[in-house]
């Protein structure tokens, strides 16, 4: 059995998100909430409450033993990019792509 949360519109580049969550992958959640805590990335802080969000949906809707529950799979998807323009020299503009993810986790119960 398995338990998923998703954020969707997170607005941090899906590139450095994918980062953090390589370090978490097939992970034990108490251990992968150790990890997120003490690296010091700023895509840290939105998966750290993915994950939360995906142990309590485990706890509470599915029934399962929390000291279980081991992340299962985890991904960031790239969702709409925000287009900025930026004044430079001579009349000319630049354009900043503000990019945004969607961070989704899965976590499952280890079986004896």
């Amino acid at each position: 059995m398995e338990a998923t949360a998703k954020a969707t519109y997170v607005r941090i580049s899906p590139r450095k998100v994918q980062i953090v969550l390589d370090l978490i992958r097939n992970q034990p959640a108490d251990k992968a909430m150790a990890i997120l805590q003490y690296t010091p990335k700023a895509a840290c802080e939105p998966v750290m409450k993915v994950l939360k969000s995906a142990i309590a949906n485990a706890e509470n809707n599915n029934n399962m033993d929390t000291s279980r529950l081991v992340v299962s799979h985890c991904n960031a998807t790239a969702g709409p990019t925000l287009k900025r323009i930026q004044a430079r020299s001579h009349g000319r503009a630049y354009r900043i792509n503000k990019r945004t993810s969607h961070i989704t986790i899965t976590v499952k119960e280890l079986e004896d």
